[in-house]
């Protein structure tokens, strides 16, 4: 992983934390990613017309990645209405790089050298100890439908991460395999919301629009990046290093949520510096 690829995914995680700031802020979770995804849909048609057709071999991947972000974004909603954001947000986030490590070895071959995986494993510790302390210093006992919403959420990321890392590369056009993906996954929720809410969904979405729609632009601009970098890096490191936005997160609740920081999102913040480098790392 080269340093422009690391930036790129590391603004791809501040990026990624703000969208989903936005949308744990809009308190009626429907709305809010009916506005996200609908607004992806819209941003991706507009680019559809000014970038190339994927090449045939991508479609398989653009479809199965399609309905996993689907159940992605109903799986974070879910996690989004019954959790808090700094205990949500940490575990949806942290069970991905593992995961994707085992993934992306075993179904597409590429096994990390032993600075890589240092690096995963490292920065991983840090992303799963903040997830274990956000549940524990929350107070309250934990909310079992909340956390296994969120986990599976983290299952659903670590699959399409590794879909469209091998989708993307064989598109030939990683502006035209997003395009796609945002036209494909993002409008099963919005016609969702306009069957549940029928005729009050467009007074129901006004007061929320500009927020929404910003998240929606973050949100394309946020997996773009990530895009990018999985046709230059392998899957592994990017999607530990793309976790970073847990403690973008972090700082996020703590500035706008008023959750405390504390302690142990230093000692993690501390763990995540330590698993870049060694990602960044050449033998």
């Amino acid at each position: 992983m080269t340093p422009l690829v690391a930036v790129a995914v590391l603004t791809a995680a501040i990026t990624h934390a703000s969208w989903n700031a936005i949308a744990h802020a809009i308190k009626d979770q429907l709305l809010s990613f009916t506005l996200i995804s609908g607004g992806g849909a819209l941003l991706g048609a507009v680019a559809a017309c000014f970038v190339p057709l994927p090449a045939a071999a991508a479609w398989p991947c653009l479809i199965v990645s399609a309905v996993l972000h689907v159940a992605y974004m109903l799986l974070l909603m879910r996690s989004f209405t019954l959790g808090d954001f700094g205990q949500m947000y940490p575990i949806a986030r942290g069970t991905a790089p593992l995961v994707v490590t085992v993934l992306a070895a075993v179904l597409v071959g590429e096994v990390p050298d032993g600075w890589a995986t240092a690096g995963v494993v490292v920065a991983s510790a840090g992303l799963v100890g903040l997830a274990l302390w956000g549940i524990r210093g929350s107070g309250n006992r934990p909310h079992w439908q909340a956390l296994a919403a969120a986990v599976a959420t983290g299952l659903a990321i670590a699959g399409y991460t590794v879909v469209d890392g091998v989708g993307v590369r064989a598109s030939g056009t990683p502006l035209g395999y997003i395009a796609w993906l945002m036209i494909l996954e993002g409008l099963t929720i919005p016609a969702y919301a306009l069957y549940r809410r029928r005729g009050q969904l467009a007074a129901q979405l006004r007061p929320f629009a500009i927020r929404g729609l910003a998240g929606a632009a973050m949100s394309v601009t946020a997996y773009s990046l990530v895009l990018w970098a999985q046709t230059k890096a392998p899957l592994a490191p990017i999607a530990a290093l793309r976790e970073s936005s847990i403690i973008v997160g972090a700082a996020i609740g703590t500035l706008f949520f008023k959750e405390r920081f504390g302690a142990p999102r230093i000692a993690a913040a501390g763990l995540m510096v330590v698993g870049i480098g060694l990602m960044l790392h050449t033998s």
